[in-house]
């Protein structure tokens, strides 16, 4: 007998984290996926305590190679069947790119897009065949306008939003539902560990990772693209309608290097 599952990568932490207690407290059972086996057995135990929803632990370092197909393996041992998969694993680097390891910035393209294409690859055709499923994927704002500094991180979430687009479109009469998730400043690690000083930022343009899980789960069948937060989808609205040089060129100003390297 097969079970259906919430697959959430990135889960113990942050966004991730905060989308499983949303799912959760709907009572749907979930997979948690991260690298923290540690961090994740504490989400587990708290779930299974505070919502009675089965949880099931499965560590698994995304950016290395075979990672995925480990995972779906394991999945498909274990008797689950994906029902909703949520694609929130991802980092960030910031720096000028040409002064930073190149190693990295690949790792966080496996990461970031390479294990997203992968999963939504491995779990998508099963979501068609039984003619109902969700994918949502983890972009951000950052992904709807060119950053200096993030060069590779907004290109990856850039290709986030252009392809859950695509699927949606392919998808609309398959009876499965793509959204793409676009938060703007929230506060979670993310921030930590990266170079990046947002003191200077009001409190007004951050959201907590709870209320973009929140927004995120309610407007999962709806599909589509998501800008978490009134203000950030004012915002976006406003800047779509101005070059894509003068955005790069503000953008650079917006974030500052802590000084503390990378």
């Amino acid at each position: 007998m097969t079970k259906e599952i919430v697959l959430i990568t990135g889960a113990s932490s942050g966004i991730g984290e905060s989308l499983a207690k949303r799912v959760a407290r709907d009572g749907r059972a979930v997979g948690l996926v991260a690298r923290r086996a540690d961090r994740l057995q504490a989400l587990a135990s708290d779930l299974q305590k505070t919502h009675g929803v089965e949880t099931h632990v499965l560590p698994s370092d995304l950016t290395k190679k075979g990672a995925v197909s480990e995972l779906a393996a394991e999945v498909g041992r274990r008797g689950l069947v994906v029902d909703w998969l949520i694609n929130n694993a991802g980092f960030g680097t910031y720096g000028a790119f040409h002064e930073l390891p190149v190693e990295k910035e690949l790792e966080e393209i496996r990461l970031n897009v390479e294990a997203l294409v992968e999963l939504t690859g491995r779990f998508l055709p099963g979501m068609v065949q039984r003619g109902h499923g969700v994918v949502i994927n983890v972009s951000s704002i950052g992904g709807l306008f060119p950053s200096p500094f993030m060069a590779t991180y907004t290109a990856t979430k850039a290709f986030v939003v252009s392809f859950s687009e695509g699927l949606a479109v392919e998808l609309r009469d398959k009876g499965v539902s793509v959204l793409c998730v676009c938060p703007g400043f929230t506060r979670t690690e993310f921030q930590g560990k990266i170079d990046v000083d947002t003191s200077h930022l009001p409190n007004m343009m951050w959201m907590s990772a709870d209320a973009v899980a929140d927004e995120a789960v309610r407007a999962a069948a709806k599909g589509g693209v998501l800008v978490n937060g009134r203000m950030n989808r004012v915002f976006t609205s406003v800047m779509s309608f101005l070059p894509r040089t003068w955005l790069a060129r503000a953008s650079a100003g917006l974030l500052r290097s802590t000084g503390q390297g990378h």
